[in-house]
């Protein structure tokens, strides 16, 4: 996909945009910018004078991102980075109080479209997967050196796959592998047929595997409330239970005052709640957007609103 290729859908773009309470003048932080589409809405509603951060680790998408946001000329700053590293470049780029971040995790539309970065089964590609060139491993390094326990394990957790010791024996006797299609045809032989593709889990936790994207969301999460001016909006579209599972977490941990376990009688962890919950359950794209752009389906986004922390043990 290119900077002037239509068809690009923001998901769930217009709770993000009032979710976030966007407005004239504010400071935003874009930490996963892929084609801009998220970014546009924003900096068009905080016109004429609002400003805007945009992080990606992907050195693709900030060329992308660069080409279809020039309008908003000197408004938008980009960084290549990821988004583990939002509070050192919020900080060194003027936006160390500010008024929204967004993240929109996972894999984008560009890259899943693009079979030379090898993240879909469903056409031929090297097995790279990697979203930037932090990455310290691909999925080919995954697949063809690592120990079958460890292989199954990934594919385990990161692929909540409850068949990752059949698929990871299969894998470390048919390797090496090359290309996607190898490995998708490995694991649909020792795979059931079924509503999805018998590789969707498999290629899931590789992907998270390689890019570590659940250690940089637990990172991302605090840092990102830090950043918040009391009043701002944290915003989170994620598109898997794992991802979703550790956003509820952190957001019903920081709106209480007390995380002591229940069996304590009386508090003594000295936690002060930085966060309200806007959204008690996740808002979710409706039949019309499922419709028009079907990755959408898999959407939860949900989002907080930063307090002001009263001084420790004032509570």
């Amino acid at each position: 996909m290119t900077a002037t290729e239509p068809g690009h859908i923001p998901v769930l773009y217009k709770p993000v945009l009032d979710g976030l309470a966007v407005h004239p003048g504010g400071l935003y932080i874009d930490g996963t910018v892929g084609l801009g589409g998220h970014s546009r809405g924003i900096a068009e509603r905080s016109a004429p004078d609002g400003r805007l951060l945009c992080l990606d680790r992907d050195p693709a998408a900030i060329a992308i991102a660069r080409q279809n946001l020039a309008v908003f000329g000197g408004r938008i700053t980009f960084a290549q980075t990821p988004f583990c590293d939002m509070a050192k470049v919020a900080v060194q780029s003027g936006f160390d109080q500010v008024d929204g971040i967004l993240l929109d995790l996972g894999v984008s539309s560009m890259q899943l479209d693009s079979a030379e970065r090898g993240f879909s089964f469903q056409s031929e590609g090297p097995l790279d997967m990697r979203m930037g060139p932090d990455c310290d491993y691909s999925a080919a390094d995954i697949v063809n050196t690592w120990p079958e326990d460890e292989i199954a394990r990934v594919i385990y957790e990161y692929g909540e796959e409850r068949r990752s010791r059949r698929i990871a024996s299969a894998i470390v006797k048919s390797r090496p592998f090359r290309t996607t299609a190898e490995l998708a045809s490995c694991v649909a032989r020792v795979m059931p047929g079924g509503r999805i593709h018998p590789a969707t889990r498999t290629f899931q936790g590789l992907r998270i595997a390689v890019n570590t994207e659940l250690d940089q969301l637990t990172e991302v999460l605090p840092q990102a409330v830090s950043l918040l001016k009391p009043g701002g909006r944290l915003a989170v579209i994620s598109f898997h239970s794992l991802e979703d599972r550790i956003v509820k977490q952190f957001i019903v941990r920081e709106s209480q005052d007390c995380i002591c376990p229940p069996h304590v009688p009386q508090c003594v962890c000295d936690h002060v709640a930085t966060v309200e919950r806007v959204t008690r359950k996740p808002i979710m794209a409706d039949e019309a957007e499922i419709a028009l752009n079907p990755r959408s389906r898999s959407s939860r986004l949900r989002i907080a609103a930063r307090l002001s922390a009263p001084e420790r043990g004032s509570k």
